[in-house]
């Protein structure tokens, strides 16, 4: 819903999250969003954690800190949303605050994954509610190639198995979410960035979503 103008209220969701797995390609989708509603756009900002490129090296080693950095960031991030005045403009964001959690428990072990809940508790985030997230799939192979393609230095040790343990951990979260209404959108032979009518078919779908759990994709569509 935007907030900023009456007369348009109904035209979208005032709050809009884009997750999936790395390489699926939720950080451009946001922008496009945000450059077509003209709104903020909030980003993680991977390439601010300091420890990220060690933790791609050896992620025994480099997990915790790469941890801890990122939910520090993103508890701020969420601190200043909370803040926020809610009727500023609609806003985009590449992240919804779960992910931290989701990504702790692939990555660390069970002794740094206690310490990580302690400092998660002592945080006491308040993440707001999504008026929409949006949550895009595609194939491991798919993936890889997009990572390959994006050339980001420290993403080319991703392995074929972390990526495949991160998408089904995806899936099961969101199998399970009903925080918020929820598109679902297969991005194999998508491309909402590149090309203009993938655009703005599922922009299309954006506006239309209120409620529920719905389905997207260009080669079939599935409504619950």
């Amino acid at each position: 819903m935007n907030a900023g103008n009456p007369g348009s209220r109904a035209a979208h969701p005032r709050y809009i999250v884009v997750e999936g797995p790395i390489g699926v390609g939720k950080t451009s989708l946001a922008r496009r969003l945000a450059e077509s509603f003209g709104c903020d756009l909030l980003l993680e900002g991977a390439e601010e954690n300091p420890f990220l490129e060690r933790f791609y090296r050896n992620p025994r080693a480099g997990a915790l800190a790469t941890q801890l950095f990122f939910l520090l960031q993103r508890a701020e991030q969420m601190r200043q949303l909370a803040q926020a005045d809610l009727f500023n403009p609609v806003r985009v964001a590449d992240f919804l605050m779960e992910k931290d959690r989701l990504f702790a428990r692939l990555t660390l072990d069970e002794e740094e994954y206690r310490l990580y809940e302690q400092v998660y508790a002592h945080l006491s985030i308040t993440a707001p509610r999504p008026d929409l997230v949006i949550y895009l799939q595609a194939p491991v192979p798919v993936l890889m190639e997009r990572i390959r393609r994006r050339g980001r230095p420290w993403e080319q040790r991703i392995d074929s198995g972390f990526l495949q343990r991160l998408s089904e951990a995806y899936l099961a979260f969101f199998h399970a979410y009903e925080e918020a209404p929820l598109l679902i959108v297969n991005t194999t032979h998508l491309d909402p960035v590149g090309r203009e009518g993938d655009f703005q078919a599922l922009l299309e779908k954006v506006r239309q979503v209120r409620s529920g759990r719905h389905f997207f994709s260009p080669a079939a569509e599935v409504f619950g």
